[in-house]
């Protein structure tokens, strides 16, 4: 038992840290700490690269449904033109018609 105690007493003996003890934790906790930097920096371009083309591709929708709009807009008016195109072109028949036979 006398070498069962020793060594029960040397392994819960008090034994001071090594000199360098703290400078290899922090360097270990700040490389950790950068990879976990370096991670988030890059959720932060995906998620910054998905606002944008979000953002683009909402653009390019509003984009085609204004065009649509003006397109369908300037439609109506050619018609609306050529309305009274052909309304102002019958009056004019009917006059020629009434002047040809007097």
């Amino acid at each position: 038992m006398d070498d069962f105690e020793r060594e029960l007493h040397a392994a819960f003996a008090r034994r001071a840290a090594p000199p360098d003890l703290k400078r290899k934790v922090m360097k270990q906790l700040w490389e950790q700490a950068g990879h976990a930097r370096r991670r988030m920096v890059w959720f932060e371009r995906i998620a910054a690269s998905l606002v944008l083309v979000a953002v683009a591709g909402s653009a390019l929708l509003w984009r085609n449904i204004v065009d649509r709009r003006r397109g369908e807009e300037a439609s109506q008016q050619v018609i609306t033109a050529l309305r009274i195109t052909n309304h102002a072109l019958e009056r004019m028949n009917i006059q020629l018609d009434e002047q040809q036979k007097h």
